[in-house]
């Protein structure tokens, strides 16, 4: 494993040098490309986007590294300084990925020159549909796999990713309670939000706004239309599975009746903060 790592981060540096030779002419303190990702909200299709920059500036082609605040595979919730650890290690010109928590102390670190964040998120009503699919089907070694194919359909699996499992062993709380750590980039004018849905119905607007986002912080030396194309082009539907079915509201063909109504109970104005409904008469 320490050699893996050794070799990974050995060809993480020398093509970073080589993206450093190629783009000479440009700065080289560009801030690192911080896409902040809820879980199963379009994180891979981020990345990609992000990763488009690296066309036409001195970015890394490959993303740094990926952090979550639980451990895959365990579900144990990490120390939140292993966050700011992360987010310490990170150096100009990287691109970094992570489901990570609003806390002040992240906050402090994030919303300053040295980053261009973004945050993505999803309706949270396809985010359990999403999480049912892929616990139970996708992902064999989650830490609730086995607790959901245990029960006796989709239904009752759904009504778990909205309410979650407060008896567990790990914490896994409902809907509400887990986008709660979330919500603190909302409002953080250095952080810019997109909504998933937005990429896949008004995708050439969206990108332009991510662009932007960077460009309000450093010039790159590129015309406007060749850093869209670029990131166009790196976008690949295969590698993402959230963005490759290009849907959305697919929470209407799942949610019952009683789906709705303790989605409703936990989830209190969650959606109309997000700006997915107006009121609770959905």
């Amino acid at each position: 494993m320490a050699l893996k790592s050794f070799l990974r981060s050995t060809v993480y540096h020398t093509e970073k040098g080589l993206q450093r030779l190629r783009f000479a002419s440009q700065p080289a303190d560009l801030p690192v490309l911080l896409g902040i990702s809820f879980p199963k909200s379009g994180t891979h299709l981020l990345d990609q986007i992000l990763l488009g920059f690296a066309n036409v500036a001195p970015y890394a082609k490959r993303v740094h590294s990926f952090y979550a605040e639980y451990e895959g595979e365990s579900g144990k919730k990490r120390d939140p300084q292993q966050a700011l650890d992360w987010l310490d290690s990170l150096r100009p010109r990287d691109i970094a990925s992570a489901h990570l928590f609003a806390r002040p102390e992240a906050i402090a670190r994030v919303c300053t020159p040295k980053f261009a964040p973004y945050f993505i998120f999803r309706d949270p009503r396809d985010v359990v549909v999403s999480h049912v699919f892929y616990v139970t089907d996708m992902e064999a070694r989650h830490v609730h796999h086995d607790y959901y194919q245990s029960l006796p359909d989709f239904d009752a699996r759904l009504k778990v990713s909205i309410l979650g499992r407060p008896d567990a062993g790990v914490e896994f709380p409902n809907i509400a309670e887990r986008f709660a750590p979330y919500l603190g980039w909302l409002d953080k004018k250095e952080v810019m939000t997109i909504h998933f849905e937005d990429l896949i119905h008004d995708r050439a607007a969206t990108l332009t706004s991510i662009m932007d986002h960077l460009l309000s912080r450093v010039p790159l030396q590129a015309s406007r239309q060749l850093i869209l194309d670029a990131m166009e082009s790196s976008i690949n539907p295969t590698k993402s599975p959230t963005f490759r079915s290009g849907k959305t509201g697919e929470w209407k063909k799942y949610f019952t009746e009683e789906h709705k109504k303790i989605f409703k109970d936990v989830a209190g104005d969650l959606l109309v903060r997000l700006g997915y409904e107006k009121d609770d008469g959905w």
